[in-house]
C-alpha cells in the first residue's frame, strides 16, 4: 500500500485532470500517469477513464475513493499524535469556507492561530453550503463552517447570528424607507445567489409565503451587489457579505428581522485530528473576544 499513490489519485479525481494535478504536485504528466497505472495493477481494475475533457471515475473508482480518504485522514491523525508526544504541534487542517468567512474571519483567525502553532498549515476550499455539507460527509474537510440547521449527523458549534438585510438601488423609490416591506419583494426584480448558497435568503422569503421574481442568479456576492448598484433588481443578503465592502446600494432592515446563523461542523470531534480540535476551539474563542 503506497500513501503517495492515494494522495496523487485524489488529487487528479479532485482536480478532473492529469496535467492540472501535474502542476499542483510538482510532477511531469507521465509521472503522474505512470503512478495511477501502477495502482490500477495494484488493484487490478481501472480507476478512471480518460477523455478529452479530462478524466472521471470508473464504477469501481468510485467504490475505493472513501477508503482511500479514510486512510490518509487516519495516517494525517497519527502523524500529528506522534508529533503530539514529541511535543511539536504539525499538521495540516482542510477547511471548508464560503466568501464572507473566508474574508471576514479567516484572516485574523488563522494569524492568531499560527502564532501558537507556527507548524500547522491550513488548507482552504471555498464552496457553497451543500458543497461543504457534502465534503464534512465525505471526509474531504476536517470541519466547515455552515449556516444552521445542518445535517444531524454533524457535531456543530454554533458562532454567530448575522442579519438579513434586503438591498436596493439608491434611486429605489424605497432606499430611504425605514424598513423593507416583505410583500413588497414579490413585486420586484430579484436577483438571488447561486443553488447551494441561496438557502439564507430563500429561507426569509419561504418563511413569508413570498414567491420571488428571480431575474438574475450569481455565484458571486459581489456580481449580485454590482447588479443591485445598477438598477438589475433587488436582493437579500447577510449583513456580513455587504459590510466592508465599498459600493453604493441601500441597506434595509426587513420588516420581520432575521438572520442566518453560522457554525463550524465536523463529523465527529471525537475522530478529528488534534490539530482539527485545536482550530475549532480557537474559533469559538476569537469570536468570542472580538465580540466583547
Amino acid at each position: 500500500m503506497s500513501l503517495n499513490k492515494y494522495e496523487v489519485f485524489l488529487k487528479v479525481v479532485e482536480l478532473g485532470s492529469l496535467t492540472k494535478a501535474a502542476e499542483i504536485l510538482d510532477f511531469t504528466q507521465s509521472g503522474i500517469s505512470h503512478t495511477i497505472s501502477s495502482l490500477e495493477m495494484e488493484f487490478g481494475f481501472s480507476l478512471l477513464l480518460r477523455n478529452r475533457s479530462g478524466v472521471k471515475l470508473t464504477v469501481n473508482g468510485e467504490q475505493v475513493v472513501p477508503a482511500m480518504r479514510e486512510i490518509l485522514k487516519w495516517n494525517e491523525q497519527l502523524k500529528q499524535q506522534v508529533a503530539d508526544i514529541h511535543g511539536l504541534e504539525t499538521g495540516t487542517i482542510t477547511i471548508g469556507t464560503f466568501t464572507s468567512v473566508s474574508v471576514h474571519w479567516l484572516p485574523g483567525m488563522i494569524k492568531e492561530f499560527r502564532r501558537e502553532y507556527p507548524y500547522i498549515e491550513f488548507k482552504l476550499m471555498e464552496g457553497g453550503y451543500l458543497e461543504i455539507e457534502q465534503w464534512i460527509e465525505s471526509g474531504v474537510i476536517d470541519c466547515g463552517f455552515i449556516s444552521l440547521p445542518t445535517r444531524e449527523k454533524f457535531e456543530v458549534f454554533p458562532l454567530k447570528k448575522d442579519r438579513m438585510l434586503a438591498i436596493l438601488s439608491k434611486d429605489h423609490p424605497l432606499s430611504q424607507a425605514p424598513y423593507m416591506p416583505l410583500a413588497q419583494i414579490a413585486h420586484e426584480d430579484f436577483i438571488i445567489q447561486k443553488s447551494g448558497s441561496d438557502y439564507d435568503a430563500r429561507r426569509v422569503l419561504d418563511k413569508a409565503g413570498i414567491h420571488p421574481n428571480i431575474k438574475f442568479t450569481a455565484g458571486d456576492d459581489s456580481a449580485i451587489i454590482a447588479m443591485v448598484e445598477n438598477g438589475l433588481g433587488i436582493s437579500i443578503l447577510p449583513e456580513m457579505v455587504i459590510t466592508r465592502q465599498n459600493h453604493n446600494v441601500a441597506m434595509l432592515e426587513l420588516e420581520e428581522r432575521s438572520f442566518r446563523s453560522l457554525g463550524i461542523a465536523v463529523n465527529s470531534l471525537k475522530h478529528a485530528s488534534p490539530a482539527a480540535r485545536r482550530f475549532l476551539a480557537h474559533v469559538q474563542a476569537w469570536l468570542k473576544d472580538s465580540s466583547e
